[in-house]
């Protein structure tokens, strides 16, 4: 019953991870308003065939192709998405045939999402995106199945675990971050074994992995945590393999190393659990999860947790499966956007600012 993410936005999403220079979407002005306006600031050109109720009625192929042409001249992309929305792909707009008909010089994938798409999952929409660049060969196949697979994943974490496993989950905004901050830095003091986990996603790394620029040092001298990170820049496509890699080396230049690396930024359904197989025979007196902690199964682990998120609606689901304490980071998505460096975390200056008192 509670709003979920759309097709639509994730075709976008999906887009601009391929570096589309261009995205049209085939519908009214207002659609994914938001998305197309924060996505510009990743520098990818969002427009819109700004569809109204006359062309509900007759089609706006013709508009699509002013559009396309429109785009190359403007723009002179090397590489457009055209994405369906719900209004165009309910009365059949042919995207393909649009999209040839303007012959433009750039490559152009189109993608039918709207809203419903397939069961309505916004994993759909970037399955299509996936596929379409597979047919249109900007990535092998065997890239696209590797990726459907972990959108296949992450769907049933979402729908297991996460805020679909229920009709409605009330948003919460978890515990206190100054008293949570106070516990992680007295066990740190106290010499207790801690790990922090970055098990996050796309351009949101860029927030969680402020948690792992922490100079817990300052407080407690030679009691240096354990960091695990889903950081393989040789894994995803281009945009994403390059997150890691700039997080990586702004870790390295801080002097801080990272021990286990479980995956790729596209593999946080399945470097949770690997994760856990590391942690699971090290007896840790404290493990700290940032990202997506519901895709790890911190229920195979006897210790102390902290879960760091992005949901208001995640928040009660992680108490469920048992984390200690959850605490939440607002409009990662938002902050995120647009850079190339770690972003400093409410909860990352929260623990500086007691560090400082």
């Amino acid at each position: 019953m509670h709003p979920r993410p759309s097709p639509i936005a994730a075709s976008l999403y999906t887009l601009r991870d391929l570096n589309a220079d261009v995205i049209i979407l085939h519908g009214p002005h207002g659609c994914c308003f938001r998305t197309g306006r924060l996505l510009e600031n990743d520098g990818v050109r969002v427009v819109t065939t700004a569809m109204s109720e006359n062309d509900f009625v007759f089609g706006a192929a013709e508009k699509l192709e002013e559009t396309l042409r429109k785009v190359e001249s403007m723009f002179s992309p090397k590489l457009v998405g055209v994405v369906g929305t719900c209004a165009s792909m309910i009365i059949g707009e042919n995207l393909k045939e649009a999209a040839q008909n303007a012959n433009i010089n750039a490559k152009v994938i189109t993608v039918e999402s709207h809203g419903g798409f397939g069961n309505g999952d916004n994993t759909e929409g970037a399955i299509a995106v996936l596929n379409a660049a597979a047919k249109g060969g900007v990535i092998p196949y065997a890239e696209a199945e590797r990726q459907n697979r972990m959108l296949k994943l992450a769907t049933r974490i979402e729908k297991t675990r996460g805020m679909a496993k229920r009709e409605y989950i009330p948003p919460s905004y978890g515990d206190n971050k100054v008293e949570v901050a106070k516990i992680l830095l007295e066990r740190f003091q106290n010499g207790d074994k801690i790990a922090i986990v970055l098990n996050a996603k796309k351009e949101t790394s860029y927030l969680f992995s402020d948690l792992l620029k922490v100079q817990f040092s300052n407080i407690a001298p030679g009691n240096k945590p354990t960091i695990i990170a889903n950081l393989d820049d040789e894994v995803g496509l281009p945009r994403i393999r390059q997150h890691a890699a700039n997080i990586k080396k702004e870790l390295l230049d801080a002097g801080i190393s990272v021990d286990v690396i479980t995956g790729g930024l596209d593999e946080y359904p399945v470097t949770g659990e690997e994760a856990v197989k590391f942690l699971s025979d090290k007896h840790f007196d404290l493990v700290v999860v940032a990202g997506v902690p519901h895709a790890l199964p911190i229920e195979k682990l006897n210790t102390d947790t902290i879960a760091v998120t992005d949901g208001p609606r995640i928040v009660e689901p992680l108490k469920e499966m048992g984390y200690t304490y959850v605490v939440t980071e607002l409009d990662a998505h938002a902050k995120t956007l647009g850079t190339n460096k770690i972003v400093r975390s409410d909860f990352g200056d929260v623990l500086r600012g007691i560090m400082d008192l």
